[in-house]
């Protein structure tokens, strides 16, 4: 009986040890990556790898602020994005603000493979040092509904697949090459908290985000061999026209002050929150808010139900 209770003893000990070690890891971790500016791989490290920066969804939230940051931080920016007159527009306000030389390439990315040459085409002579791989979408409705009941169910999942999934793996592939001969380069791949569960009433969107995060730590392991840093970005709410009716405040980042504090973890860790009340946020939410308890009915309208409280206390 003594034996059997040393060995349980042993076990708990072992245990108690484990949840210590990856506390201390955890916030290790967190000061190093969100709290310390002098360890920061700063400006001079981001335009070391190439003289420009290609984002993607470029005219609005957080790959607007993505664009602007890079611009202020020395690189020239070639936005892509589906609107002309909002490209022109960005790319006139980044030169007068920064200083910097832009490019605009209008593409639409629910399109499919039919706009790749395209934009392969204007890139083909730049010195590419960053890409942002930012565009997105929801439903085109953007509500929280089952599988079949958004409109035109064939074509909003075919144009979500194009549009989160496809742009990420052709982005890359047009991108990737030169960086690897170069043997330098960056590739930020935005994610999204809701990546971390799959989300019933938002399952297109989840697992388009599961896939980009999924892809893009397998890539950072790949090509880190050659020279090329490869970051997950798993942000909590930020407000932007996606997010409609969250406001920013102590919950909620504003874009331009979520890409500055995203960029300076940039070579720190391939795989972040963005800042460091994201990361906290994300923390949390995945300790109180398990898998299983989601795929319970009660659990998910409970969910829903809290998001629902956040967005009217932004209101």
């Amino acid at each position: 009986m003594e034996s059997r209770w040393d060995v349980l003893s042993a076990l708990g000990a072992v245990t108690c040890v484990w949840l210590l070690l990856q506390v201390v890891w955890a916030v290790a971790r967190g000061v190093y990556v969100y709290l310390l500016p002098q360890v920061r791989r700063g400006a001079p490290w981001l335009c070391a790898q190439g003289a420009w920066a290609v984002v993607t969804g470029a005219t609005g939230g957080i790959g607007r602020a993505y664009a602007h940051e890079l611009a202020r931080r020395g690189l020239n920016v070639v936005l892509i994005s589906r609107s002309l007159s909002k490209l022109e527009q960005e790319a006139k306000e980044i030169e007068r603000l920064h200083g910097r030389q832009t490019r605009v390439i209008q593409a639409d990315f629910t399109r499919g493979m039919e706009i790749y040459a395209d934009i392969e085409a204007g890139l083909q002579d730049l010195d590419i040092g960053v890409l942002v791989n930012n565009v997105g979408m929801v439903y085109a409705d953007s509500k929280l509904q089952r599988l079949l009941e958004c409109e035109d169910p064939g074509q909003s999942m075919t144009d979500l697949v194009n549009c989160n999934i496809m742009s990420v793996i052709q982005m890359t592939r047009i991108v990737l090459p030169r960086m690897v001969t170069r043997r330098r380069g960056v590739i930020i791949n935005l994610s999204s908290m809701n990546s971390l569960w799959s989300i019933p009433l938002f399952i297109m969107y989840s697992a388009s985000k599961a896939f980009v995060r999924s892809f893009s730590n397998a890539l950072a392991t790949e090509y880190r061999p050659y020279g090329i840093t490869v970051q997950t970005v798993t942000p909590a709410i930020v407000a932007t026209n996606m997010t409609t009716g969250f406001k920013p405040g102590l919950l909620v980042m504003r874009s331009e002050d979520f890409a500055r504090e995203a960029l300076d973890t940039v070579g720190l860790s391939s795989d972040v929150s963005g800042c460091l009340s994201h990361a906290l946020q994300i923390s949390l939410m995945t300790f109180l808010v398990p898998q299983w308890l989601l795929h319970t009915q009660w659990g998910c309208q409970l969910f829903f139900r809290s998001l629902a409280i956040l967005r009217e206390d932004n209101m």
